[in-house]
């Protein structure tokens, strides 16, 4: 481990962290394990990440270090699960200056924030932003498809007097579905999910999904031309590409007619295409002629990701901090199959836990398994840098986290979802480690408040899971198999390890978190 270590300078992190041991805390891991992803939530909340973006001085605002100037000449639309109370925030800050707006949200949005006493994510009763309501089951649909119209009509009358402000949150996609005329909206979702039945790249499903469509990959900038585009994007996409968030509507992106073909040719699909897609796809050039004056970066358009997995992760570690944990960020693209990724979190519980020198064994797999679940080594070998110096030195206890969303390969027909099976895998993994408050917490929570077709976001285990479940009665590999930790959790001890966090009105992907107390010692 030393060798492995011994290839990186010191970090100035750690140069730049006091050495007096945070205070401590009274409260148990589990509660505070919950405290820390309720801030990493509260980070991104729809209404503060606008806040946050959008500076206003007089006449004008500053956004993302820009300067726009306002003279009632201020538009907005919007698309997302989070875009009611991110068009409500920017309201309340400019709109006195606003003239017009268009925003296409989850079907019973607004009704479902009122049951939650949500009020403050609520337009106005007088607002000048008409909500339109769509995309029922997550799906495009007609009421969707005629939201989108309405966004686009509303691109359309700009002029170059006018700022166009564009919200977008995750799930903006199925709420801005536009194809091309004449293809339906049934033909494009048929040919997409062929697609991706036949094992296409979340690319190559991007890359046909612009060729059809009106607005993605850059169609509302291009519609909005020559109005100034200024679009406010909460991410829920790792690594935050611009280009495939609700597949890019401001980001301009060439999409080639023969490159789809290739595509479509490639997983034997051209011979079952809708003679609209044919004829769509056999028109030549790009989807539509350039303005003069519009290039490959028009200055014209500003992109700004104003929240992201990584802003959650920063503030769940000052809340960390505040509760008597050394914060370390992994990584905030972990990805990959759940059973790599529990591994990879086990090994990481059984480094850091350690009284002695880890064996070697231990950094090796760890490094092999990084790029597996998306970690790059860089990241791997800073993190055991600090958790290394962390044990050594007694800094005390530590909080390690990390995002991302992993994946499931369903075997069974069980209600669960990814955060649910990592933890319960995770738990299996710490088997062999101390139970609280002596031995590692570990959480995963999905922070939209959902995981899977359940209430719960996640569920929060430690070593003593085996045991508790063996207590109790249940199988925990016969509940794996069938994909049914939701079922299991549930069971267990009345549900007391389900992370049941509500209605969070937000979605950055997950949030995984390993505590880890001090732990004792000894250097040879």
């Amino acid at each position: 481990m030393a060798r492995v270590l011994s290839l990186f300078r010191p970090l100035p992190l750690l140069a730049l962290v006091g050495r007096r041991k945070p205070a401590l805390c009274k409260m148990s891991m589990d509660s505070r394990a919950r405290e820390v992803f309720a801030a990493a939530v509260e980070a991104v909340q729809p209404d503060t990440v606008v806040r946050q973006s959008i500076e206003r001085k007089e006449d004008s605002v500053i956004i993302d270090g820009h300067k726009f100037t306002l003279k009632h000449n201020l538009h907005l639309v919007g698309f997302g699960k989070a875009v009611l109370g991110m068009a409500a925030e920017a309201e309340r800050i400019v709109g006195d200056h606003l003239v017009k707006g268009v925003i296409s949200v989850p079907h019973g949005i607004q009704q479902t924030l009122q049951q939650h006493r949500k009020g403050h994510l609520l337009l106005k009763e007088n607002s000048r932003i008409k909500v339109m309501e769509g995309a029922k089951h997550n799906l495009p649909d007609a009421d969707a498809q005629n939201a989108a119209e309405g966004i686009r009509q509303l691109a359309s009358e700009l002029t170059e007097k006018d700022l166009l402000l564009v919200l977008i949150s995750g799930g903006g996609s199925a709420l801005l579905p536009a194809p091309i005329p004449p293809i339906s909206l049934q033909e494009k979702l048929d040919v997409t999910r062929k697609l991706a039945a036949a094992g296409a790249t979340i690319q190559e499903l991007n890359t046909v999904r612009r060729a059809l469509s009106v607005l993605k990959g850059g169609g509302l900038a291009h519609h909005a031309h020559p109005a100034q585009v200024v679009a406010l994007i909460l991410s829920d996409v790792i690594g935050d590409p611009l280009d495939l968030i609700a597949s890019g509507p401001t980001v301009k992106s060439k999409v080639w007619p023969e490159e789809v073909l290739s595509i479509l040719e490639h997983y034997k699909l051209l011979d079952s295409l809708p003679a609209s897609v044919k004829d769509v796809l056999g028109r030549p050039g790009p989807r539509w002629k350039e303005n003069k004056d519009e290039s490959d970066s028009p200055a014209h358009v500003l992109n700004a990701v104003i929240g992201s997995n990584s802003v959650a992760l920063k503030c769940a570690g000052r809340r960390a901090r505040e509760l008597g944990f050394r914060p370390v960020v992994l990584s905030p693209g972990v990805c990959g199959d759940v059973k790599s990724v529990s591994r990879l979190y086990g090994l990481l519980a059984r480094f850091a836990s350690s009284r002695e020198e880890p064996p070697p064994e231990i950094a090796a797999e760890l490094l092999r398994l990084g790029p597996e679940v998306g970690v790059e080594t860089w990241d791997l070998c800073r993190t055991m840098q600090v958790l290394d110096e962390m044990r050594t030195e007694g800094w005390g206890a530590t909080c390690l986290l990390a995002g991302g969303e992993p994946t499931v390969e369903l075997t069974g027909k069980g209600r669960g979802g990814r955060n649910q099976e990592l933890a319960l895998r995770v738990g299996l993994e710490l088997g062999s480690l101390n139970l609280p408050p002596n031995g590692p917490v570990f959480l995963s929570g999905g922070t939209d408040g959902q995981d899977g077709p359940t209430e719960a976001a996640g569920a929060i285990t430690d070593g003593g899971l085996c045991d508790e479940a063996r207590s109790q009665g249940l199988d925990i590999d016969n509940f794996l198999i069938n994909n049914d930790s939701y079922t299991f959790l549930s069971r267990l001890s009345a549900g007391k390890r389900l992370l049941v966090p509500g209605l969070t009105c937000t979605n950055v992907m997950d949030v995984h978190m390993l505590l880890i107390p001090a732990v004792p010692i000894n250097i040879k």
